[in-house]
């Protein structure tokens, strides 16, 4: 899939107007993301997230766009690294 909208940087839009929220450990992945970038979201078992979108730099975690993640989860893995 190729990216629709990508204006907020946390934030996502995919050409089937999918939305995905960044995770915020992630960000730094999506710096070179153009409109022509090939994404694939694949269900993922993640303590933090349930998909990731997987392309050019490789792995990004991710949420539907409004969901809330879980603040304790998120703490550990960015403390973790």
């Amino acid at each position: 899939m190729k990216i629709r909208s990508h204006s907020e940087s946390h934030i996502v839009e995919l050409d089937d107007r999918s939305r995905w929220q960044i995770f915020p450990g992630d960000l730094d992945l999506t710096l070179n993301w153009k409109p022509e970038t090939d994404l694939t979201v694949v269900p993922i078992d993640d303590e933090v997230s349930s998909h990731a979108l997987i392309g050019e730099g490789g792995r990004v975690r991710v949420i539907p766009a409004g969901e809330s993640w879980p603040v304790t989860e998120v703490k550990s893995v960015l403390k973790d690294g």
